[in-house]
């Protein structure tokens, strides 16, 4: 159940599921999805349990990343006749290419695409966003209507998207993500969370903004971000545990337990409606 009439007044919160991603398996945990019909199912069991975002990363026969345009679509194809109204983002990161090919399924014209605009350090890589690929991913989400989330793993990259979005490259206000908890980046500090949340109303105003945290960290960005007004992304692309001894058994249960930190913290789960409202989406 999305709503409690006793929150009806109080901001709603989006629940972002990443479903997939490019890295877990089914040697980590048997529950994330590979095929695309796993990942429509698993996507249609977290739209259910109050997800409004689905991002979506695919693979390939052998269950490795990939960034085939074909399978973006049948996955896109598929949400969208399961889950009415849900938001899709679709993946341009690195994993998977290099190069223009990361922007190759942003003619499906989905409702938004992760952009990460500066590089950072990976577990064991060099996570590599040169200037000159990020504008032109910038320009192709520009081109077919694609509103981007900027995937913030640092400082630097707040700032980055302030200074495209005053030099046209992002059209409307940026939605910011800050991703804390990955190996060798950012961690999952308090006092650096806060001042990103500072960071983003100084140079934005009281926009829409969003957290994620990585492995164990993931419930404690998820708590972070929802009391202090933020969105929310959790899913098996970032975590596949409940606890350190229990593995998650689907989306739908991070999902779930992200949802009862809302109640917790009096904010209700936001409809695919109303997500769709607060970021400026097309409905």
């Amino acid at each position: 159940m999305r709503r409690c009439s006793s929150m009806s007044d109080a901001k709603p919160c989006i629940i972002c599921v990443a479903i997939t991603g490019s890295l877990p398996s089914k040697a980590d945990n048997p529950a994330v999805p590979i095929t695309l019909a796993e990942q429509i199912e698993s996507t249609h069991e977290a739209f259910e349990a109050g997800a409004s975002i689905a991002h979506c990363h695919v693979r390939d026969d052998q269950g490795l990343p990939s960034l085939d345009p074909d399978r973006y679509g049948q996955l896109q194809e598929g949400i969208r006749a399961h889950c009415p109204g849900m938001i899709i983002q679709l993946s341009t990161g690195g994993r998977a290419g290099a190069g223009r090919v990361r922007g190759g399924m942003l003619p499906l014209a989905p409702d938004m695409a992760s952009l990460s605009v500066g590089s950072n350090n990976f577990p064991n890589r060099v996570y590599e966003n040169p200037p000159d690929l990020v504008e032109w991913l910038a320009g192709e989400m520009q081109s077919y209507d694609i509103k981007p989330e900027v995937e913030a793993f640092d400082l630097s990259h707040i700032l980055k998207a302030a200074a495209m979005h005053k030099a046209s490259l992002i059209r409307d206000v940026p939605y910011v993500q800050f991703v804390m908890g990955v190996k060798n980046a950012m961690p999952a500090d308090k006092h650096v969370f806060d001042f990103y949340v500072q960071t983003v109303q100084r140079l934005f105003g009281d926009v829409p903004w969003c957290a994620a945290g990585i492995a164990a960290d993931q419930i404690v960005v998820n708590e972070w971000a929802i009391a202090a007004g933020g969105h929310a992304r959790t899913g098996l692309e970032d975590n596949i545990r409940l606890d350190r001894t229990t593995l998650a058994p689907s989306n739908a249960a991070l999902v779930r337990r992200t949802a009862e930190l809302c109640a917790k913290h009096d904010r209700p789960v936001a409809t695919p409606t109303q997500a769709r409202a607060i970021l400026g989406l097309r409905p």
